[in-house]
């Protein structure tokens, strides 16, 4: 008579397929928290150059002067992070307003965004 012989546990080819497995997962989950610091990152860049953008307009609006048609440089410091940023002045039909944009750019000139406006003659 035979005993069967009953061995519990893994074959080398399982603990291998579960490795792999493991492996696999831990990779995705590095490149999406990677992916998660990129976004988290351009969302503070975004926001610093519309803040920014948005200070330009506002001051414009707050002198209550009448810009003439033109465009003007303007750099800005926000979060740690140097803008650079340029006011168009375009006329519009009508004499008494004018388009303003202002785009944003970063440190490499990279347009980042750009806010557009209509201001009036006060």
């Amino acid at each position: 008579m035979r005993s069967a012989s009953t061995q519990s546990g893994f074959t080398l080819i399982e603990v291998l397929v579960a490795l792999a497995v493991v492996a696999i997962t831990l990779a995705a989950g590095v490149k999406a928290s990677g992916a998660l610091g990129q976004s988290a990152d351009r969302l503070q860049q975004m926001t610093a150059a519309q803040w920014c953008a948005e200070n330009q307009l506002t001051d414009l609006r707050l002198t209550r002067q009448f810009p003439g048609i033109g465009s003007s440089d303007f750099s800005c410091d926000q979060l740690g992070r140097h803008f650079a940023g340029r006011l168009d002045v375009q006329g519009t039909p009508n004499p008494n307003f004018v388009r303003v944009d202002a785009v944003v750019s970063d440190d490499h000139g990279q347009r980042l965004l750009q806010i557009s406006t209509v201001l009036g003659r006060n």
